[in-house]
């Protein structure tokens, strides 16, 4: 398994638990439960879950009137798009196993 398969992976899995808890966190929120603090939901983003992040806040309609998420999930994903594009495009080479 190539490094490129493993990243693919990781990032479908990353986007798909940051959709779920997005999900689990407003069902708890209906049932007045014990809350996902924000702090996690914003975690997950950074460590490349944003897609699924910002998937689940639209379809579950979750965290979309507070501003910090309406803006910052977006603020993320274009910040590692930046990030992904600015390595492709570098002069370093990345040794690929």
């Amino acid at each position: 398994m190539n490094a490129i398969t493993l990243i693919i992976i990781y990032l479908a899995g990353i986007n798909l638990l940051s959709f779920v808890v997005m999900g689990v966190d407003k069902y708890k929120a209906r049932k007045r439960a014990w809350r996902i603090p924000e702090s996690t939901l914003f975690v997950l983003a950074l460590i490349g879950g944003s897609v699924g992040s910002i998937a689940g806040m639209h379809l579950f309609r979750h965290k979309t009137r507070h501003w910090y998420f309406l803006y910052g999930m977006p603020a993320i994903l274009i910040l590692q798009v930046i990030i992904v594009i600015a390595l492709m495009t570098s002069p370093i080479e990345f040794l690929v196993m």
